[in-house]
């Protein structure tokens, strides 16, 4: 699939607040799965990455088995109609118990919050 007019965005929960600020979408719940198999139908360069610097991206992509270095960064600040997204949502939990590790520095390091990410496709009309 080649699109270059209206490549899939992918998004995490800052970048989707910039891009979807006007007009009408849906919005459809996604596995990981899912997620992955609609990136590969796409050619990389019908591909923009909306976020970067973030730990989500590392762990995400490779979760997913993708090189997300292959996506190039772009800001967008809204998306057109007939563009698709997918974003990485974060969902953060207080953790109910606080184990503490040593750190490969040699620190300690205290668990305080669990860290949740779920997927969805985004569509604009």
């Amino acid at each position: 699939m080649s699109n270059h007019e209206l490549p899939l965005l992918l998004l995490d929960n800052a970048s989707m607040s910039q891009v979807v600020n006007e007009g009408e979408f849906k919005s459809t719940m996604l596995t990981f799965e899912e997620a992955k198999a609609i990136i590969e139908m796409h050619e990389k360069d019908d591909v923009v990455r909306c976020f970067c610097g973030d730990p989500l991206e590392e762990v995400v992509f490779k979760y997913l088995d993708i090189n997300g270095a292959h996506y190039p960064y772009k800001k967008f600040t809204n998306m057109r109609s007939g563009q698709d997204a997918i974003v990485f949502k974060t969902y953060v939990t207080p953790s109910e118990t606080q184990p503490i590790i040593e750190t490969a520095y040699g620190c300690q390091a205290k668990k305080i919050q669990n860290i949740y990410v779920y997927c969805q496709y985004i569509s604009k009309a």
